[in-house]
């Protein structure tokens, strides 16, 4: 791959269309165009780890995207500065630009992700895979005489956030201009973690694209010069984009540091523990020079506020590093792993051990597990309803319940897999308190006030 080619400020959807003129790239038209979408807005009231907040304000989607892009547009931005040190015939391009195609990138990689966190993520994908949407697997629909296709199913029973926020800025919804969001091919590619379809998700249950957005991504594929994989007849599976690797890293510093940092707020890691983690970023001559300067802070929240901040500077330092040295891997698809696995030993096992400290201590917290176990509960019957909806329209309690849906998801489409993505964009687009509004509404146990 060839950064000439990579980098396109063309549009989905709008790939004749003539280049305005203003001071804006097409790259921070992206962004602007995410900042001013309800789905971003959508994301403050949906769950990154903790129940959204009560006295204590804790991270939700809306603020970790925020977030990531900051630290994305870091990472972009000094990967462009070096790299055009390496490669100046290469300032005429768009390689000047990384730190807003990251940025912009950044801010669109959640969008797709349905509330309650990773445990709604999860309540769909084993509705259909073990729960009570099992019977689709074989059903022809009466209405459309129609059933899934293997491949479809996939999609279903293995259902990704990642996936479904490329279809979100992809996907022609009703009433929307034609291309989805319109976003600019690099844009779109960079939020694409697991390029492969799929039926090629295996057990981690991860892929980048539904069967209904898969010629998209071919697509851009195509026009950047993405290199293809051998896959199965018609399978698509391709080396990751380039920035990929920037987007991934900027989500992982902050959501593993952040979530140390919510954690000690909420009092589940002692002021003690949470220093200890966060030093161990660095060699024991910088931890003193660490304590020194924390001692001139007499809030021991905001002591930790200083040692985060200094620690995502020296993780986004490193996967700096990481890149460029590794450019020409990357650029051959032939690069293992994320830039996390390749930081500095010292800084590598701090982050391993957060990861450690977080999944015993912090995403085993009661309320962490409270919240899935609700999230589980409401995001259950809200399929339940929606699906026996969808595929029996023409019952008299179904058509009460499609006359409320938003005439922009197709819910009444021609084919039984369009009807049932018209479902998963309904309820993955919900914020967590309508999400549960609805369900209570549902049983009887809430009524509108007039």
């Amino acid at each position: 791959m060839n950064w000439e080619q990579l980098l396109s400020n063309k549009r989905l959807g709008q790939e004749g269309a003539p280049t305005r003129k203003d001071d804006r790239s097409e790259f921070q038209r992206d962004f602007d165009r995410l900042i001013f979408s309800a789905p971003f807005r959508r994301l403050q009231n949906k769950t990154q780890v903790f129940p959204l907040p009560g006295s204590v304000f804790v991270h939700n989607r809306l603020t970790h995207s925020l977030e990531v892009s900051s630290v994305g547009r870091s990472l972009g931005n000094d990967v462009s500065r070096l790299l055009l040190e390496r490669h100046p015939e290469l300032y005429a391009t768009h390689l000047t630009e990384l730190g807003s195609i990251v940025s912009a990138a950044c801010l669109a990689h959640d969008l797709g992700n349905p509330p309650f966190g990773h445990s709604g993520e999860r309540a769909i994908g084993t509705y259909f895979s073990e729960g009570n949407g099992q019977w689709l697997e074989t059903y022809t629909c009466k209405e459309t005489g129609d059933g899934l296709s293997a491949k479809q199913w996939q999609d279903l029973i293995h259902f990704e956030g990642n996936a479904n926020a490329f279809r979100l800025l992809t996907h022609h919804f009703k009433g929307r201009r034609k291309g989805g969001f319109v976003m600019t091919y690099s844009t779109l590619a960079s939020i694409v973690k697991y390029p492969f379809s799929s039926d090629l998700a295996g057990q981690k249950r991860k892929f980048g694209f539904f069967q209904s957005e898969a010629e998209d991504y071919k697509k851009i594929a195509d026009e950047l010069g993405i290199i293809r994989l051998d896959s199965p007849a018609d399978t698509l599976r391709f080396v990751r984009y380039p920035l990929v690797y920037l987007v991934e890293a900027a989500d992982d510093i902050c959501y593993e540091i952040m979530d140390i940092e919510d954690a000690h707020k909420l009092k589940i890691l002692t002021s003690d523990e949470t220093k200890q983690a966060l030093l161990a970023f660095f060699p024991a001559d910088e931890q003193a020079r660490l304590c020194e300067r924390m001692q001139e802070l007499d809030d021991v929240n905001e002591q930790v506020v200083y040692l985060r901040s200094v620690v995502i500077g020296r993780l986004e330092q490193e996967c700096v590093r990481v890149f460029v040295e590794n450019e020409d891997k990357i650029l051959s698809g032939t690069f293992e792993g994320c830039l996390i696995d390749h930081i500095h030993p010292v800084q590598h096992d701090a982050y391993k051990a957060c990861e450690k400290l977080a999944y015993g201590n912090i995403y085993h917290a009661r309320t962490v597990v409270d919240i899935e176990i609700a999230g589980y509960k409401v995001m259950t019957q809200l399929l339940d309803v929606m699906v026996d909806a969808v595929t029996h329209s023409d019952k008299a309690y179904s058509k009460i319940l499609l006359n409320r849906v938003s005439s922009q998801y197709d819910i009444l489409a021609p084919t039984l897999y369009e009807r049932i993505m018209a479902v998963l964009d309904y309820i993955s687009g919900m914020t967590d308190v309508y999400a549960l509004d609805v369900y209570r509404k549902l049983n009887g146990m809430s009524l509108p006030v007039v």
